[in-house]
């Protein structure tokens, strides 16, 4: 138990980085429970990830087009391929929604920057890294 609180505590101050495949939740999903127990809208900025602790706040980066958005990881991806599992708005943001799937970069970010971040995106304040 003490192992799992110390790679906790390090993902949660950033920097860890992977690059991968992802892909975006289907409809279906939608009111299921999630891993850490809230229920699955696909209207919020939430992920599913087996890299990281569940709360880790990520930054995603589509490396097609540079599109960036922040999330919580809520959830556990079933696809062992698959480096991260987003909502549909936060795949829509990153523009991928057409082809479902995006090589993207996935980076922790400080959990205090993750929910500023994902506020702002919320209230479409934009997520460009001169913001907040």
């Amino acid at each position: 138990m003490v192992n799992f609180a110390a790679v906790q505590l390090n993902a949660q101050k950033g920097g860890d980085s992977k690059t991968g495949t992802a892909s975006y939740y289907h409809n279906k999903f939608v009111g299921r429970k999630t891993a850490n127990g809230e229920t699955f809208s696909n209207t919020k900025y939430t992920a599913a990830c087996n890299q990281y602790p569940l709360g880790t706040y990520l930054k995603v980066t589509n490396n097609k087009n540079g599109k960036a958005v922040y999330v919580k990881v809520n959830d556990r991806i079933g696809h062992p391929k698959r480096v991260i599992d987003l909502t549909h708005r936060a795949a829509k943001d990153l523009s991928f929604t057409n082809s479902g799937l995006a090589n993207v970069t996935v980076e922790v970010v400080s959990s205090d920057l993750g929910q500023r971040r994902i506020l702002a995106q919320t209230n479409d304040e934009g997520v460009s890294d001169n913001t907040l």
